[in-house]
């Protein structure tokens, strides 16, 4: 498997910037130069005007996910993308994902679809229980419930530093 590689763009330009990337790697004749670009998405459950709506917003705002492993062709071909797109290295090396956080990714979504769905559960004696959805089992990830946006935080470590995700988790019921 081909080396991940975060590209920063500007927040809110997420899918733009992909789009952008594809057009110039189609332009420049490249299409085969990366496996896969993506923005990791989360469901999301917000109510307007009075009723559910789900939607979708980027899981790290502000980048992008590439999949190559010819991370110094991609370097210079982002250089000819109309958009701010920066990929992330230090001391000039490119530095890729390590594979805990690919895996991470992994875990949570799937090829082609790059999204964490929304998951379920409720309050028991004072804790979290998840019922459905992709936190099943991992409750001992998160670390704070905002039930009325209807979001989980959890904590986990990407290019060295340690970062707070938001995804969704809509608790039903307590449980006494």
């Amino acid at each position: 498997m081909a080396p991940w590689y975060a590209v920063q763009v500007f927040t809110g330009q997420e899918d733009k910037a992909v789009g952008l990337i594809g057009q110039t790697l189609t332009i420049s004749g490249e299409e085969n130069l990366v496996d896969e670009v993506f923005v990791p998405k989360r469901k999301t459950l917000t109510k307007q005007h009075g009723e559910l709506v789900e939607g979708e917003t980027a899981l790290f705002p502000g980048y992008i996910m590439v999949v190559t492993s010819k991370v110094e062709r991609l370097s210079a071909l982002l250089g000819k993308v109309p958009a701010f797109t920066r990929l992330l290295g230090t001391d000039g090396m490119f530095t890729p994902l390590a594979e805990g956080e690919v895996a991470w990714i992994c875990a949570f979504t799937q090829r082609k679809h790059r999204t964490v769905e929304m998951s379920e559960g409720f309050v028991e004696g004072g804790r979290v229980v998840v019922a459905s959805g992709p936190l099943v089992g991992r409750e001992a990830l998160i670390k704070k419930v905002n039930r009325r946006k209807r979001e989980a935080t959890l904590e986990l470590s990407i290019l060295g530093r340690t970062v707070e995700v938001k995804v969704g988790l809509s608790l039903v019921r307590k449980k006494q």
